[in-house]
């Protein structure tokens, strides 16, 4: 199994240093944008990662009680996924300038080193303020695996180590590629960084429109955990990439998703 080869080469993304190609390029790297996701949802996610005891970045989007639980874990850092969405707008909710914001986001993950924006949010003036707030490693840059590039992280000039990702749930259902395949993905060379959302893994979303239709429950999960798609989705695409034994899917019953219990 493939898989099990890399299961214990997993690694945080502060590690990643561009100049010591040992620090990525056999590793394995899962990040989480945990995106307001509501706490049931937020802990189905962190039980699977601690069953397997797998080291993971989670990208912050605000308080919750599960961020003690998050920063007992050895295994996990805490980053910050700012969003400059409300700015851009004229609506100064996370606050005024683009450095107000970013500190907004460092005050409910004081110390943290790694950042990506939410909606991929980047400037060269970002990452300035990034790194004069004390942050070190920005993962703000999409590279599909399917474009077959040897992807590496590199030091931008502000001195933020830039770490692309090669793999995000959103973009895969979205543009309905389903051609993921983590066995020959682990042997690729280079950065090998995965994103990954709670909601979707809850969820197992295999397309947008699911996504979209289910919006109105995405804070009502004992009911959202009805839809539940069993055909082939995102929690599929984490179970594989993680190794975890899972059954297959039971198809749909009656218009809606059959469920399976946890």
């Amino acid at each position: 199994n493939l898989i099990n080869l890399f299961r214990k080469m997993f690694e945080l993304i502060s590690a990643i240093n561009p100049e010591d190609v040992s620090t990525y390029d056999n590793n394995l790297f899962v990040t989480i944008d945990i995106d307001w996701a509501h706490d049931t949802i937020l802990s189905n996610t962190i039980d699977i990662l601690e069953k397997k005891d797998i080291k993971v970045t989670w990208f912050v989007t605000h308080d919750t009680p599960l961020l003690k639980r998050l920063r007992n874990n050895s295994n996990f850092e805490l980053g910050i996924h700012p969003n400059f969405n409300f700015l851009l707008q004229g609506d100064f909710k996370y606050g005024g300038t683009d450095s107000e914001v970013i500190d907004h986001f460092l005050k409910i993950v004081p110390g943290a080193k790694s950042v990506r924006s939410h909606s991929l949010t980047q400037s060269s003036r970002l990452s300035s303020l990034f790194s004069l707030k004390g942050l070190t490693h920005e993962s703000n840059m999409f590279i599909p695996e399917y474009s077959k590039m040897d992807v590496k992280p590199f030091k931008h000039v502000s001195g933020m180590t830039i770490c692309p990702y090669i793999w995000g749930d959103y973009l895969d259902f979205s543009l309905s590629c389903n051609k993921s395949n983590f066995k020959e993905t682990v042997l690729l060379s280079g950065l090998k960084i995965f994103n990954f959302h709670p909601i979707h893994i809850y969820l197992n979303t295999d397309s947008i429109e699911m996504f979209e239709s289910t919006r109105n429950l995405h804070y009502r999960p004992q009911e959202l955990y009805k839809y539940r798609n069993m055909d082939l989705g995102v929690r599929d695409r984490f179970l594989e990439l993680l190794s975890v034994e899972y059954k297959k899917p039971m198809g749909r019953v009656s218009g809606k998703y059959k469920i399976e219990p946890e």
